[in-house]
């Protein structure tokens, strides 16, 4: 998604992810909003878990955008938000160890996230799920039907 000419409205990602199973077959959707514009995106993966699709939906999402941009990323998960926003400095202080000195998990996706939100002004937002957010319900329904899609 690119921004249009004289645009200063952010990006607005609603990410979710879904897993049937944990692990289990999984499912990411997003909702990309600006300037009066959606594009929707989903996917899925065989084997996989829930915090996993999380962290892919917010991926998908920042890879599709066109050179920098101001983003407002929402998400359901307190693990995507507090992870990014809180917890990831200190795990790389730590050569990504958690606090009780064990490996990071899905540190393979953090790397790539970090990356891919370093390129923009990113807003990490926590929002409550399956508590009628409109586009948090859109990209948990993009997300079930990235499960469907492997069937």
């Amino acid at each position: 998604m690119q921004k249009s000419a004289g645009s200063t409205e952010a990006v607005r990602i609603y990410a979710d992810g879904a897993c049937k199973g944990n692990p289990g077959p999984g499912g990411w959707g997003v909702v990309l909003q600006m300037d009066g514009n959606e594009k929707e995106l989903f996917g899925g993966e065989t084997l996989t878990t829930n915090n996993r699709m999380e962290l892919t939906a917010v991926i998908r999402a920042l890879e599709a955008l066109k050179g920098p941009q101001h983003v407002e990323v929402y998400t359901d998960s307190q693990y995507v938000q507090k992870g990014i926003s809180e917890w990831l400095p200190q795990w790389k202080r730590r050569g990504w160890r958690t606090a009780d000195r064990k490996p990071v998990k899905n540190a393979d996706l953090w790397r790539e996230l970090e990356r891919l939100a370093s390129v923009h002004r990113v807003k990490w937002h926590w929002v409550r799920g399956h508590a009628g957010h409109e586009e948090n319900e859109r990209a948990d329904a993009l997300a079930n039907r990235g499960v469907e899609s492997l069937r």
